[in-house]
């Protein structure tokens, strides 16, 4: 399968974000990422259910809403019905993983599990055929525009080794740091999904940048 790309909005101009979105509808974009952050899983709020349903309104692609919340089971359904068509949890956020898991699909999103770049991916390895999608962050989550951390590469072959022993169908999506540079790397260790957001909206060419990631081979 093709790998996709997910430009993340959280780096857009908030004061057009309806004409940031329209641009990655036109573009080869496949997804559109969402970073939601509630002050205290992470050092940083960002947005909640308005901006996502003035996304939804505008949106053509599917919407791939990352909850950096704390307690995110209590918001499942509001964010399905503001139109997110991916769910992602934080491992370290729920003590009842697989019941969370559940509730997403429950509510016809599908399911994702984000990890912090400490957390190792071992302890996915009795719900990883529940994920429809693993998150690997690969900065420290709360802030765009971080340093890449270069442990990423490693864990995305620890986690395709479990995918493939479990015989599950999941994809494994990058979040953090991804450019031009390590996004071949990435795919190439077994990486699906690649989330940019400084980077695509901060180049001169966000279009053409988009393309640029969607063209990578290794």
């Amino acid at each position: 399968m093709p790998h996709l790309i997910a430009p993340s909005v959280l780096a857009a101009n908030f004061g057009q974000l309806d004409r940031d979105v329209e641009m990655l509808n036109q573009s080869s974009a496949d997804w559109i990422h969402v970073d939601v952050m509630d002050g205290r899983f992470v050092p940083n709020i960002s947005f909640g259910f308005p901006v996502l349903q003035a996304i939804q309104k505008v949106a053509q692609k599917p919407l791939d809403v990352h909850l950096m919340i704390e307690h995110p089971e209590l918001y499942i359904e509001q964010f399905r019905e503001g139109g997110a068509e991916i769910i992602s949890v934080h491992y370290e956020a729920c003590p009842h993983l697989h019941r969370t898991l559940q509730q997403i699909k429950a509510c016809g999103a599908k399911a994702g599990v984000a990890l912090n770049p400490h957390t190792p991916v071992s302890l996915l390895s009795e719900v990883i055929q529940d994920i429809d999608v693993v998150i690997l962050m690969s900065v420290n989550p709360g802030f765009g525009g971080q340093k890449f951390i270069s442990n990423t590469y490693q864990k995305i072959r620890e986690l395709k080794a479990l995918i493939n022993a479990k015989g599950s169908s999941c994809l494994i999506e990058i979040d953090g740091g991804v450019n031009e540079e390590n996004a071949p790397l990435l795919l190439s260790a077994g990486a699906d999904v690649l989330v940019a957001g400084s980077f695509v909206f901060n180049s001169q060419n966000p279009t053409q940048t988009i393309q640029d990631l969607k063209q990578i081979t290794f």
